[in-house]
């Protein structure tokens, strides 16, 4: 066991965890989700916990706020110490269920990972802030309803009059966490626990509600709890840093501490894994990342070659808005606008921009998974729009997806070696004994043990259902693979790992990959090219070189701007952002927009001149 910190001078502890211990039952009896944690939460401070999925940091939040045992686990040791407004210290891990509803969402409040499940879709946003309002405060109905107008307005939401009145499925997912935020923040809780509160967000969203956060914390002296595994968020947010790994804690010390004299080998593992913006500089191609343990191995550059593969040119997709009694269309959404863009063998293109910008659509578009209203899309000299059912059927063969979300994306009642196998029984291309040895080279290629082939997808960690994905797309031996988000719920180092393997791939096998993402230092790591989409246009694209150290276009070097650094001494404050509501990609019927013209900044460099709204 770890010494425990010393307290910030001055500072009196909101909540003590003393050896806490939680387990879960279990078909194979009983297991330890925390063996053996102690820290404390300070007024006016951020703890962080970080660690990888399945370490327990949710766990050990669960149990402060008693949840824990609605999800079948159980507290069997420690104590739970909190300090109440009234004053007096209470231990939670023996408080009844009266005094735990009093004290949540009034006492401590918490921002869950997932605002989508944490809202009721059946109310509006104005009735399930005030609800907390009316029971722990007793206000009226009148009195409750302008605080949560004053709430919306604190968590910067535009047009919150009108938001108010409507209901969670209106909202972007920012606009939902805010909300979350806001219900957190309602009670003036003297303890703010916030798990994993910016992991689906958008690097500019994110930006905004951890410089939110910090204000709030700071006019109001609420201590936070933050569990994240983003070790950027944590440099950015902490005061003080609990390490843990497989139910323990394993280090704990300041943010400066952590980040400039970590101690322990996970603790330097996990910062090793962290992709650094700016690291870069100076290397026109991508390299793998360098993993604690590999230090002498020198990671060789990935060249690709100047052949062209793909080639996308004035792409247009409109989604139609049906309204009215004969459900007509009344307006178009413009997903993507007049874009064009080119991958050659062996190289990855990058396209990077905020949720609903239409990156996701472009890449779906390259398989037909969405039918475009115009343009031209050529693979290795095929015209894939123009193609029949059989043979786009037969062209699906060169390309493949690996989508953002491997659970979904994988059939639960397969097992993992059929899932693998599945696309060479559609295209016949091996069959019994030379199948099974292609479908033990994949296992070994994405680095799973042959034993997990007869697994299904539920008994596997979120980055082994990836390396799955990742196998079954290579298994037809593809000239292009989308990547749609593919390691964006992934753990730092398994994040790392898989990209070391898609780069590995790529320079083993001559893969071409089209890599969606939202994360700037991901993206220059793996990238030859890039592409910044902004409103279904690209507005700037080029070498990752000349887009990342030369940005041109206001919106990119607005994306830029909001990347957190994983260096405490580099934190970004509220006034550093500046970022425009994004207008509204809806249209009404017959709106022609302008088509995109481009000047060349350098060889290759190319930035958008017509207005794009930004």
């Amino acid at each position: 066991m770890l010494d425990q910190t010393s307290e910030a001078p001055g500072a009196s502890p909101i909540a003590r965890i003393e050896n806490l211990r939680v387990q879960f039952q279990t078909k194979d009896g009983p297991v330890l989700g925390v063996e053996d944690v102690s820290f404390t939460v300070n007024s006016g401070e951020t703890v962080c916990i970080v660690g990888e999925s399945g370490s327990g940091k949710s766990v050990s939040s669960l149990s402060l706020m008693r949840l824990v045992e609605y999800g079948g686990g159980e507290i069997v040791g420690g104590k739970l110490l909190f300090d109440r407004k009234g004053g007096g210290e209470v231990d939670l891990a023996k408080a009844d269920q009266s005094l735990m509803r009093t004290i949540r969402g009034n006492e401590i409040g918490m921002i869950f990972q997932e605002p989508m499940t944490a809202l009721n879709p059946v109310f509006t946003v104005g009735r399930q802030l005030t609800e907390g309002l009316r029971v722990h405060k007793g206000m009226t109905k009148k009195e409750a309803e302008a605080r949560a107008l004053e709430l919306l307005k604190q968590v910067r939401i535009p047009e919150a009059e009108r938001r108010i009145h409507q209901y969670p499925h209106e909202l972007s997912g920012g606009m939902r966490q805010r909300v979350v935020i806001a219900m957190a923040l309602a009670c003036e809780p003297r303890l703010l626990i916030a798990d994993e509160p910016t992991t689906a967000l958008d690097v500019t969203i994110q930006a905004e509600i951890l410089a939110l956060m910090d204000r709030l914390k700071r006019e109001t002296g609420t201590a936070v709890m933050f569990i994240t595994h983003d070790m950027s968020v944590v440099a950015q947010m902490a005061d003080r840093v609990v390490v843990m790994f497989r139910g323990n804690k394993v280090e704990e010390g300041t943010v400066q501490e952590i980040f400039e004299k970590p101690q322990h080998d996970y603790t330097r593992a996990l910062l090793a894994a962290v992709p650094r913006l700016g690291e870069m500089k100076g290397k026109p191609l991508p390299e793998p990342m360098r993993l604690l343990g590999a230090e002498n191995v020198t990671p060789m550059p990935i060249k690709g070659t100047d052949t062209p593969l793909l080639k996308v040119n004035n792409l247009v997709i409109r989604f139609p808005v049906k309204g009215g009694f004969l459900r007509r269309t009344v307006a178009n959404v413009h997903a993507v606008e007049d874009v064009s863009f080119t991958i050659n063998k062996g190289r990855t293109l990058s396209l990077v921009g905020e949720s609903g910008c239409g990156k996701s659509t472009v890449g779906r578009s390259l398989l037909r998974l969405v039918d475009p209203l115009s343009g031209s899309v050529n693979l290795d000299g095929t015209d894939i729009l123009g193609l029949n059912h059989a043979e786009l059927h037969a062209a699906r063969e060169d390309m493949q997806m690996v989508f953002q979300d491997p659970f979904a994306s994988l059939n639960p009642q397969m097992s993992l070696a059929d899932q693998v196998a599945e696309p060479m029984w559609n295209y016949g291309t091996h069959k019994g004994k030379a199948l099974q040895e292609r479908v033990d080279m994949l296992f070994d290629r994405v680095e799973l043990p042959r034993s997990f082939k007869r697994r299904y997808p539920h008994e596997l960690s979120g980055g082994q259902r990836q390396r799955v994905a990742i196998a079954r797309a290579l298994a037809l031996n593809p000239k292009l693979i989308v990547a749609d988000e593919a390691v964006s719920a992934l753990d730092v180092s398994v994040q790392a790992q898989v990209l070391n393997l898609m780069m590995e791939l790529q320079a083993e096998l001559g893969l071409s990959f089209l890599f969606i993402s939202h994360d700037m230092a991901v993206v220059e790591r793996v990238s030859h090219d890039v592409a910044v989409m902004y409103l279904g246009r690209i507005v700037e694209m080029g070498p990752r070189a000349a887009v990342f150290e030369n940005p041109q276009h206001p919106y990119t070097q607005a994306l830029m701007k909001a990347v957190p650094v994983a260096d405490p001494r580099q934190r970004k404050s509220e006034k550093d952002l500046n970022f425009k509501p994004i207008p509204s990609p809806i249209h009404e019927v017959g709106f022609d927009p302008a088509p995109s013209e481009y000047r060349e900044v350098s060889p290759g460099h190319m930035v958008l001149t017509t207005d794009s709204g930004y």
